[in-house]
């Protein structure tokens, strides 16, 4: 079956270049009306968001550019007024935007730590507080949180951007739970593209493979009718792959606070890479301890939702 968007409104932050501009141009191949949105000077939209709207509509779609700071609320509150007073609804979301700020640690100045985390952040909770009401009166709605490697793995030099894009994970997993009954599907993209954030960082065949555009069928993919929920889902040079977070089964080890020797003592058993499993949210995880303290010492219960039955 064909994936389309037909009737459909979205907004793309960060949409004036790079990914951003590829998602929005996705969706909008693809029927969805677009906000195209990226940072301008005194809330008024750049050239490029210009740009992307001119290539929408040049294609036949519809679209609007948008100047907005997502790490404004108000601005972002103004941004998504706009896209229901001309199209009436915002089904669709694409936290993207973003900026670098990178250093070490020990060199980096706190005010450009806060400066990373309140785009990524605090951009994407903004935009997603300003929809989540029409959502949930609508019963529908699809959102993306933009993370990355960076924060799934790690990357030297990238302590504010790793801290942000591992936080869009936990607020991907709890408006998950809150928005379920609300037909609200909520996911996370971990690109990886060659764009003006990461330029000179891979070699030209590389970067070659490494398109923004390879990245975007992920995208169109997270926010379609079919959508999974709670995915987080890798992409780049059209390779796809989902990262899951997981735990080892429970390791009961006394009836007394446990001493760190003892946690020593097993730490093989605790750490081995078999037998993992996701939770479903984190009473799950507290069910799971219990249950094990519950039965004989030593017993290893094993990880989920269901193991306290």
């Amino acid at each position: 079956m064909s994936i389309r968007f037909d009737g459909r409104v979205a907004i793309v932050t960060g949409a004036g270049r790079g990914l951003g501009r590829a998602h929005a141009l996705g969706l909008a191949a693809r029927g969805a009306r677009v906000v195209v949105n990226d940072f301008g000077r005194g809330g008024e939209p750049p050239d490029g968001a210009l740009r992307v709207v001119a290539e929408i509509e040049a294609a036949g779609g519809e679209a609007v550019a948008n100047g907005a700071d997502v790490s404004d609320l108000d601005q972002v509150r103004a941004m998504v007024a706009q896209a229901e007073s001309r199209w009436n609804r915002v089904d669709i979301l694409v936290n993207n935007a973003g900026i670098l700020a990178d250093r070490s640690f020990a060199k980096m100045d706190m005010a450009d730590f806060r400066r990373v985390v309140d785009v990524h952040l605090i951009g994407s909770a903004n935009c997603t507080k300003a929809v989540w009401d029409g959502m949930r009166e609508r019963q529908y709605g699809r959102i993306v949180f933009t993370s990355s490697s960076s924060g799934l793995y790690g990357n030297f030099g990238q302590a504010n951007y790793g801290a942000a894009k591992a936080a869009m994970i936990g607020l991907m997993n709890v408006l998950h739970l809150e928005g379920a009954k609300y037909g609200i599907r909520v996911n996370t993209l971990a690109p990886t593209a060659s764009t003006a954030m990461t330029d000179g960082l891979f070699s030209p065949d590389e970067a070659a493979l490494l398109s923004p555009e390879s990245v975007t069928p992920g995208l169109l993919f997270l926010v379609s009718e079919d959508a999974p929920s709670r995915t987080i889902l890798g992409a780049g040079a059209g390779s796809f792959a989902v990262a899951r977070v997981v735990e080892s089964p429970a390791v009961f080890l006394g009836d007394a606070p446990g001493t760190p020797e003892a946690i020593a003592a097993h730490w093989t058993e605790l750490s081995r890479g078999d037998d993992l499993s996701p939770l479903d949210d984190a009473f799950a995880q507290t069910r799971k301890y219990v249950a094990a303290a519950s039965g004989p010492a030593g017993k290893t219960v094993p990880a989920g939702p269901d193991s306290s039955q």
